[in-house]
């Protein structure tokens, strides 16, 4: 069994979409097994998105994903981290695939619903960041 980690974003919270983006992960067999809510520091983000800083799009991901609560979840299931980012789509919604949340849901590549992590390696340090309670 994977584990992905899963950060409903601040857009997705604000249009009240995180029972919708869950159910859409619980309905692909995806269990949750950590979830908080949470309005993240400046400090935490940079840690978070660490290898981001310094690109172009880097202070508006940094001032979007802090500008309110996004709800962390830590999810686990068979191939979880592959199905986690086919059930997310594209980070671009025009381009994501039809039905994914974030072409449901997304406004453009930043305000784009979900983050999720794109390896198994990734998906183990995140979920340790995120969920320390669950380090073995």
């Amino acid at each position: 069994m994977e584990r992905s980690l899963v950060l409903i974003k601040p857009d997705a919270v604000r249009k009240k979409l995180i029972g919708k983006i869950i159910s859409r992960y619980e309905e692909n067999d995806l269990s949750i097994i950590k979830l908080k809510m949470e309005t993240i520091t400046e400090e935490f983000a940079n840690i978070h998105y660490a290898e981001h800083i310094g690109k172009g799009f880097y202070k508006k991901l940094l001032s979007f994903i802090t500008s309110g609560p996004l709800c962390a979840l830590v999810l686990e299931g068979e191939n979880a981290v592959e199905k986690v980012r086919e059930i997310n789509g594209n980070t671009d919604p025009e381009v994501a695939k039809e039905g994914t949340i974030r072409n449901l849901y997304a406004d453009n590549k930043t305000e784009n619903c979900v983050h999720a992590s794109d390896s198994i390696e990734n998906a183990k340090r995140e979920v340790e960041l995120w969920f320390k309670e669950l380090n073995n």
